[in-house]
């Protein structure tokens, strides 16, 4: 899991696909923690993903950086809980100007069923489950 977090904040920016019906949506994220041992994604209530993940929550993310790429499967889980929203703020105190811990915009979900494979060229793909 330590390793898919660095990779993705190495990356700075990843790209999150949901499903929108029958159509595929994608767009640029750049949050990602660690919370009480499981990976963390954040995004705004309002916003179309946050829509998505709650009607099907299955999710991939992709990102590429340093000549190697990384594709996730995985569950996005609703965490309601404030603490959670708490250390995903304090990791990202930039999204303080727009969210804030139970403003009932902020959203945070956890990754559940996490299936990651990392891939460079000329290189063994290294798969991680968690």
């Amino acid at each position: 899991m330590q390793r898919i977090n660095d990779f993705l904040k190495n990356a700075g920016v990843y790209y999150l696909a949901t499903v929108e019906g029958d159509q595929p949506r994608v767009r640029p994220f750049g949050t990602i923690n660690i919370f009480e041992g499981k990976l963390y994604i954040q995004t705004g209530k309002i916003k179309p993903c946050a829509h998505q993940m709650k009607e099907n929550p299955k999710i991939e993310i992709c990102a590429f950086t340093k000549g190697e790429w990384i594709r996730i499967a995985a569950e996005a889980i609703l965490d309601e809980r404030i603490e959670a929203q708490e250390s995903m703020l304090a990791a990202y105190p930039n999204l303080a100007d727009r969210y804030q811990p139970g403003d009932g915009n902020n959203e945070v979900y956890y990754l559940r069923n996490v299936k990651a494979k990392i891939e460079g060229f000329g290189k063994d793909p290294v798969i991680i489950e968690c």
